[in-house]
């Protein structure tokens, strides 16, 4: 091992990290707030071990000295998303960003490894700005969808336990857990618009229950117990039933009751 500093060497690729993770949820709430369907489900990220740099790198031959360009995932971002298409869809936002430049791309969707791992990779140079100026960093962000997360992870652990020699029956079983996985994945695209909408419904419903409890409660900050009373009884006979146009029209009802009460404007 050589001498270097590993906790100063590693900050830049901290900082990548933890900024890409900022700006991809960013995208993600962007995206929600615009079209009521976010693509991305949910962004990790993490920073690779001293131990599995070096492990890394003794693997792929990368001189210790050019680890920087060598080992492109030192910082790695991963996007969850639920449906194959929408893994395409991410890749293609990334790739018109500005804040970062695409190296180049890898497509383990449609050329899936013979181990049968999915996952779309795209290496990105990321300039993180220090103290001593800006510093570009390699950064790889993988885009997966649950199912093929679920699997590379069990694949992971048992590469561990193995050491990267997996016995034939366990990397055949692996094979054919991919292929289900994928499957999986196909029958829900096949089902996609049924999903979002169902999804769409359900956060529409949890907006509108929201808002409804905080107009009651307004209604008691205004000293107008009787009515709230009355409101709040409706509102458990509503819900009870999942009568979410009733509720909305409930709502109505209690925010002409607050601007009786002299309450301009209403929080949501």
């Amino acid at each position: 091992m050589d001498g270097r500093d590993w906790g100063k060497f590693l900050l830049p690729y901290e900082q990548a990290a933890e900024e890409l993770k900022v700006k991809l949820k960013a995208l993600r709430a962007e995206l929600k707030s615009r079209d009521e369907y976010a693509p991305i489900e949910f962004v990790t990220g993490r920073v690779k071990r001293v131990s599995s740099i070096l492990e890394k790198a003794r693997r792929l031959s990368v001189p210790l000295d050019r680890i920087e360009l060598g080992i492109e995932d030192i910082a790695g971002i991963r996007i969850m998303c639920q449906f194959v298409d929408d893994i395409y869809r991410v890749a293609d936002l990334i790739r018109h960003r500005k804040d970062l430049t695409l190296v180049y791309e890898k497509d383990y969707i449609t050329n899936f490894k013979d181990s049968g791992y999915r996952s779309y990779h795209l290496i990105v140079e990321y300039p993180v700005q220090t103290s001593l100026g800006s510093k570009p960093v390699l950064a790889e962000i993988q885009i997966r969808t649950l199912a093929m997360n679920f699997w590379a992870t069990i694949e992971h652990s048992l590469n561990y336990k193995y050491r990267d020699q997996l016995p034939p029956h366990v990397r055949e079983r692996l094979r054919k857990a991919a292929e289900a996985a994928f499957s999986l994945d196909n029958e829900m695209s096949s089902i996609r618009q049924e999903i979002v909408d169902a999804q769409q419904d359900f956060e529409e419903s949890s907006v509108i229950v929201r808002r409804v409890l905080n107009e009651i409660q307004e209604l008691y900050f205004f000293r107008r117990v009787r009515e709230a009373a009355q409101f709040q009884l409706r509102f458990n006979e509503l819900w009870e039933h999942d009568d979410v146009w009733g509720l909305k029209e409930l709502s109505l009802e209690i925010q002409a009751a607050l601007d009786r009460a002299g309450k301009g404007g209403l929080s949501t």
